[in-house]
C-alpha cells in the first residue's frame, strides 16, 4: 500500500507544492484546510498532474476537531505516514510586542501550537508502532529571531518549534522523524504573499523578506524526510540556527 502524507493548512503556496513533491514519489495526499472549494480545486489540479489527493475540510483553529479529521483521513486512506503542518494564511497578522495581549495569543495558540500538538499526538502511535513516519511543521523566522513590530505568531511558533525539537530527540530511536522548516521569506503564490502586495498593507512594516518559490521549500522537506539528519532547516539556509546560538 502506498504511503500517505497529510498536509494540514493546504493552500496555493507551500501546501500544494509539498503535496506535489511527495506525490511524485508515489505518496497519496490528504489536503486539510477550512475552505472546501479551495481544497477541491487543489485536488483537481493535483489529479491533472497524476497525484492522488483528497480533500478534508476542517477548522484548524479548533484543536478539539483533530481526532475527527485524523479519523477521516485514516478512514479514506487506511494510514498516515507523514504530516506536514503549515496553516499560515493571508489573514495572519502581527502585533507589536508592546501591544500584544492574552486574547491575541490565545487565538494564535489554537492554530499554531495546540492543534499541531494534537495532530502529532494523534498520529504518533501509528507511526511508532510501524517504526516509520514523520511529523513536519513550517514556522516563520520570528519563531527563531524576534523582530520589532512583528510580535504575536513568533512567541507561539517558538513554543511549537521547541516541541518539535523535543519530539525529534525523543523519537530518535523509534524510526519516526520530527523536523521544522523555518521560513524567512514570502512564499510565492501563497495567500500571505498576495495579501502583502495589497496597497497600504502595513503588517510587514520594517521587514524586507525575499520571495521564495514554494517548490524549493518542498524540496527541503523531501530532503529532511529522506535524510533525517537535522531537526531544523531554514530558508535562506544561512539563517539555520547553529549550536552556538541564533544568527542576528
Amino acid at each position: 500500500m502506498s504511503k500517505v502524507i497529510a498536509v494540514f493548512g493546504a493552500g496555493t503556496g507551500l501546501g500544494v507544492s509539498v503535496a506535489r513533491r511527495f506525490g511524485r514519489e508515489g505518496f497519496r495526499v490528504a489536503l486539510v484546510a477550512r475552505r472546501k472549494e479551495r481544497l477541491d480545486a487543489l485536488v483537481a489540479q493535483l489529479a491533472g498532474e497524476g497525484v492522488e489527493a483528497a480533500a478534508f475540510p476542517g477548522d484548524l483553529s479548533d484543536p478539539a476537531g483533530v481526532p475527527a479529521l485524523v479519523d477521516a483521513i485514516r478512514g479514506h486512506y487506511g494510514r498516515i505516514d507523514v504530516v506536514e503542518y503549515g496553516p499560515i494564511g493571508g489573514d495572519m497578522s502581527f502585533t507589536p510586542a508592546a501591544r500584544l495581549d492574552a486574547a491575541t495569543l490565545e487565538g494564535l495558540s489554537r492554530l499554531l501550537l495546540l492543534t499541531p500538538v494534537e495532530v502529532f499526538r494523534a498520529v504518533l502511535p501509528e507511526m511508532t508502532e510501524r517504526g516509520d513516519g514523520a511529523v513536519l511543521m513550517t514556522t516563520g523566522y520570528t519563531a527563531v529571531q524576534p523582530m520589532p513590530q512583528l510580535g504575536g505568531p513568533g512567541p507561539v511558533m517558538a513554543a511549537a518549534r521547541n516541541h518539535l525539537y523535543s519530539l525529534n530527540a525523543e523519537l530518535a530511536d523509534s524510526g519516526v522523524y520530527a523536523g521544522t522548516l523555518t521560513v524567512a521569506a514570502m512564499i510565492a503564490g501563497s495567500e500571505a504573499a498576495e495579501a502583502a502586495e495589497v496597497e497600504d498593507d502595513d503588517r510587514f512594516t520594517g521587514a524586507a523578506f525575499p520571495v521564495v518559490d514554494p517548490s524549493e521549500l518542498a524540496e527541503h522537506y523531501w530532503d529532511m524526510y529522506t535524510k533525517r539528519d537535522r531537526v531544523e532547516q531554514a530558508y535562506p539556509a544561512e539563517l539555520t540556527p547553529q549550536a552556538g546560538g541564533v544568527p542576528a
